[in-house]
């Protein structure tokens, strides 16, 4: 789809939230935060709101610090991912920053409140700011330990009343096995909840995936490396992997 097709078609969803892992902050480097991979994610991200498209986006911390394997290394589970959550605010606070470089208003929501840094989280300010045009980034996860920032992204978006959560990942979308370790995976193009859970496929966490099989939440996985693919998505192009209710794929 070119620019001009763009102008004429009108964006499949109105309000989006956007789920990016901590991971894809790093770029090249082995942990940390890149400036240049933030930069590109920002140039996308701006790209999607000068469409008029309502973005609301939840980012992890995987990046900085993983609360699972400091547990799993001796660290209280409860302690471990509190930092995890305050790892999502470092990050949050770096794409506020180039999103604003971009003449982006954005907010950052805390589930933990730091008024010197982020607003606390308040659902309806939330969906104010959504409506002004402006790009919400909810950090701290949902304030609680043993919740992952999936079912954060989950819970966010059946808050704020989003039409789908866009899972950005590193791979083109969701297969049968790890295409970085198996050449032959397969890649799956639609999947409804229950295969999902049944087979145990890496696409949210099974406490995420349940909250949008309750609630007919679609989720679509894609490769948030390919420029250009958020845009694909937002038009109603059919790449990646779709997760719905099976009256969804059928439709």
């Amino acid at each position: 789809m070119n620019a001009g097709e763009e102008g004429k078609a009108r964006p499949r969803y109105k309000r989006v939230l956007i789920k990016l892992s901590g991971e894809a902050f790093m770029g090249d480097k082995e942990y940390g935060i890149d400036p240049d991979t933030v930069n590109a994610i920002a140039d996308e991200l701006a790209e999607v709101n000068r469409l008029g498209v309502q973005l609301a986006i939840v980012v992890g911390g995987g990046n900085i610090f993983r609360g699972v394997a400091a547990s799993a290394k001796g660290m209280d589970r409860a302690a471990a991912d509190y930092v995890g959550m305050l790892a999502t605010v470092m990050n949050s606070l770096a794409l506020q920053d180039a999103l604003e470089k971009r003449g982006v208003f954005t907010r950052v929501q805390s589930a933990i409140e730091m008024q010197a840094v982020a607003e606390p989280y308040i659902r309806r300010r939330a969906i104010r700011h959504l409506e002004k045009g402006r790009i919400v980034i909810f950090a701290a996860g949902t304030g609680n330990p043993y919740f992952t920032t999936d079912t954060t992204a989950a819970l966010r978006a059946l808050e704020i009343g989003a039409e789908a959560i866009l899972k950005a990942t590193m791979v083109d979308g969701v297969y049968d096995s790890d295409p970085l370790k198996n050449p032959e995976a397969v890649m799956y193009s639609s999947l409804n909840y229950i295969e999902v859970l049944q087979q145990g496929l890496k696409v949210m966490d099974a406490t995420a995936v349940s909250l949008c099989m309750d609630n007919s939440l679609p989720i679509v996985v894609f490769n948030m490396t390919v420029p250009g693919n958020i845009i694909k998505v937002l038009f109603g192009e059919r790449i990646g992997t779709i997760v719905s209710s099976e009256k969804d794929e059928k439709d």
